[in-house]
């Protein structure tokens, strides 16, 4: 018993203890996510265009995003980020839907599901530090874990995909007021073959020494255009979250 209360004394001093220099933060976020555009054609050549959010009814669903940062010195940092997202639409089409090669007669009830997980490193060099303001760039690798399925009567089509997907990461930090702080945080990029934007606005609040609140809100856009696939999705996360330095 008396151990017991020592580590529970000692897990209380460490977590309200100021830190010297914090080289771990743990970066949790949470919220509704809402369905903007979410058009689908699958083939991209041949296929049947039809969307996930407008022709059918998507569900709205939390999400959970946990990113955790090391930071080497005030200027250097690495992280990891596990993102995933899964958006479940129902509802008719009145016309048939050609889908991975399979048609889904017209005016039948369709379940679909709309799966993009993603995994990322990220590498973000901070050019600018000054007390009120700081700017960063970067560079994110991202694992794409990609899945739309569709079902209806006992059959069922989907279009797995996974793939890697070099984004560009930027970071923007100014503290205007006292403990209040807005911060621009993301990765983006744009090709021919595609796009991806994944980038939160927000306000934090610094609580502690070791503790950061934020509220905001988050923008995930992108998709493909080729003879494979032609994909195109909007959503919209109402985020709230916490910064712990460890």
């Amino acid at each position: 018993m008396h151990k017991a209360n020592s580590i529970i004394a000692l897990f209380i001093l460490l977590i309200l203890a100021p830190p010297v220099f914090s080289q771990v933060r743990l970066d949790i976020e949470t919220g509704p996510v809402f369905s903007g555009y979410n058009d689908v054609r699958i083939p991209g050549k041949g296929g049947t265009l039809f969307s996930l959010s407008d022709q059918l009814q998507a569900d709205r669903t939390l999400f959970y995003r946990i990113r955790v940062f090391y930071d080497f010195n005030p200027r250097h940092h690495l992280g990891v980020l596990l993102a995933p997202l899964s958006i479940n639409s129902t509802g008719r089409l009145d016309a048939a839907l050609i889908f991975t090669g399979k048609t889904f007669p017209a005016n039948t009830s369709l379940d679909a599901t709309y799966k993009f997980n993603s995994y990322r490193l990220i590498y973000r060099y901070d050019f600018l530090r000054r007390e009120k303001l700081e700017l960063g760039i970067g560079f994110t690798a991202k694992i794409r874990d990609a899945n739309i399925e569709v079902r209806s009567n006992g059959m069922a089509a989907a279009k797995k995909n996974v793939g890697f997907v070099p984004i560009a990461h930027f970071r923007l930090w100014w503290n205007f007021s006292g403990k209040f702080a807005f911060l621009l945080d993301g990765d983006a990029l744009a090709a021919p073959q595609g796009r991806a934007e994944d980038v939160l606005a927000a306000l934090t609040a610094q609580v502690s020494d070791r503790l950061d609140l934020k509220f905001g809100y988050r923008i995930l856009e992108g998709g493909a255009d080729n003879d494979e696939v032609y994909t195109f999705a909007l959503f919209h996360y109402a985020a709230v979250g916490a910064v712990m330095r460890l």
